[in-house]
């Protein structure tokens, strides 16, 4: 594949969660791809660096912050990524994690899972996929998980935001994709990140490949479904975890 298939030039994408882990990673590869990035985040500190590297590299890049818990401010962030121009690419990456016994989980808790992994990535598709499709096309790519697929003890709710996020892709690519709009999820598994490197390096352990991915591993896949190399890939969900879910 050369890099004249994966480009990305003349291109908006809007990353959330991107001031660390896959979705800085991610951030970073797509900038490298062409495309000028929104950058999302709650740490302007944090995402201004990010953009800072995209702008050393020679890239174009542009934080924006917005709160994803709050409807209203998912309406504002697609108002905003969209005043320089129609988003073509939406990474919806950001989320939250819990893993414990389930009669530990309070409600509230519960409820924040739900609202950052479900709806706040329905309700920016709802606002960027007619977009999109009224603009000739674009990509859709959310980032589901391994936990979605198998059962992990203590994963029963962050795996079930995780499984619907993989039924509402199907969904949106049934709906949208014969306007242009390709919709996609990578599924990871372990990943190195600021979060407990224990627990993610035993994890690793357990794939076929016995470790866990950097984060940059999962950004070139997202590179790739949102890039015109995967121009015939709509509906689906990449297994990008090792092999865990094979066996």
């Amino acid at each position: 594949m050369t890099s004249t298939e994966q480009s990305l030039s003349g291109r908006i994408a809007l990353v959330t969660g991107a001031t660390s882990g896959i979705g800085r990673a991610t951030a970073i590869q797509l900038a490298r791809q062409g495309a000028g990035v929104i950058v999302h985040g709650r740490d302007a500190d944090r995402g201004e660096q990010v953009v800072a590297e995209i702008a050393q590299e020679g890239g174009k890049a542009r934080f924006l912050t917005a709160d994803l818990s709050d409807p209203t401010e998912i309406r504002r962030l697609a108002d905003e990524a969209g005043e320089g121009g129609e988003v073509d690419v939406l990474v919806n990456n950001a989320g939250i994690s819990w893993f414990g016994p389930t009669a530990d989980l309070d409600v509230a808790t519960y409820d924040a899972l739900f609202d950052a992994n479900v709806r706040a990535p329905y309700f920016l598709v709802a606002a960027l996929a007619p977009r999109m499709a009224a603009n000739g096309g674009g990509s859709i790519v959310n980032v589901a998980s391994m936990a979605g697929t198998i059962g992990l003890a203590g994963g029963a709710a962050y795996g079930g935001t995780k499984a619907t996020l993989t039924a509402m892709t199907r969904a949106w690519a049934a709906e949208f994709s014969p306007s242009g709009v390709r919709v996609n999820a990578v599924a990871p598994g372990p990943v190195f990140t600021a979060a407990d490197p224990e627990r993610i390096e035993a994890l690793g352990a357990t794939t076929l490949l016995g470790r866990a991915a950097q984060a940059d591993e999962i950004a070139q896949v997202i590179t790739f479904l949102s890039s015109p190399a995967a121009a015939y890939v709509t509906g689906t969900t990449v297994a990008a975890d090792g092999g865990r879910t094979a066996i």
